[in-house]
């Protein structure tokens, strides 16, 4: 059972783990040397427990201890219990859902771990917001699409803001960074994978029309600039989602929530 630990020291480095959470230089020099992540809230800590993540420490109000007793009984990591207000000033922002854990890393799969008996794969290159890397991932799994990919500077799926918006998905939904991103549509091609890159591109193929493959890597790219010319080159079929009134692109979150829906409705 976790051992409840009173703290009243902001200073206290027991509290380290937590220190200046919306701090996102800081948390990823921290999180990479001691192979570490957050979880917020009660749902998303119960969910990386369950999901066999090792837990390093806890951090909650006294008034969320109830509600997260089962786990705490389940482990004997330390449990620190603080004010509300002292979690705010060691975390930087209002911990409004009170539950915080830091939990250990496992090694992350293998592009070819994902790929293995896959049917389709998001790609995700270079888009760096956290929030979209995250609400990409729980798009992906609610409508059962296998794993998802990352290029080398994508934005972390277990930084502290993707696991929220994810509501934990990141913990179950297979996902490995690409090391060669340069043959990467190579791989894909040689896995049986047909590379559909997603683009605003008036020549490009209304998206009902170009899902229904046996197996499908959907390509997305930046926030800004969509994805590089040479991903839009290497890719087999270039799609669109239609649009109305003017607008000429969607936030790739909703881009993909769309992609994703055309995919399991080709295949039911």
């Amino acid at each position: 059972m976790a051992t409840q630990i009173e703290i009243t020291d902001p200073d206290d480095p027991r509290l380290a783990d937590y220190v200046r959470l919306r701090e996102t230089q800081l948390r990823r020099s921290l999180e990479s040397e001691h192979g570490l992540f957050i979880a917020e809230g009660e749902k998303v800590v119960r969910r990386a427990v369950d999901a066999g993540y090792p837990v390093r420490s806890f951090l909650m109000a006294s008034r969320w201890l109830a509600g997260l007793s089962d786990v705490l009984g389940g482990t004997d990591a330390p449990c620190y219990v603080v004010s509300e207000e002292l979690a705010e000033r060691v975390t930087g922002f209002h911990v409004h859902r009170g539950a915080l854990a830091s939990l250990r890393r496992k090694p992350m799969p293998t592009v070819e771990d994902v790929l293995e008996g896959a049917r389709s794969v998001v790609v995700l290159e270079d888009v760096v917001d956290h929030a979209n890397v995250g609400a990409v991932v729980r798009t992906a799994a609610a409508l059962g699409i296998d794993g998802v990919l990352l290029s080398p500077r994508c934005a972390d799926p277990l930084y502290r803001r993707a696991v929220k918006v994810a509501m934990g998905a990141v913990f179950e939904l297979p996902h490995a960074r690409f090391g060669d991103w340069y043959g990467a549509p190579d791989l894909l091609r040689e896995r049986g994978f047909t590379v559909v890159a997603l683009t605003p591109d008036e020549d490009a193929v209304p998206i009902e029309r170009a899902v229904a493959h046996e197996r499908v890597a959907l390509l997305f790219g930046s926030e800004g600039h969509g994805l590089s010319p040479r991903w839009l080159r290497a890719a087999d079929v270039r799609v669109k989602i239609p649009m109305a009134m003017g607008v000429d692109s969607l936030n790739v979150a909703a881009a993909a929530a769309i992609t994703c829906y055309a995919v399991a409705r080709s295949r039911t």
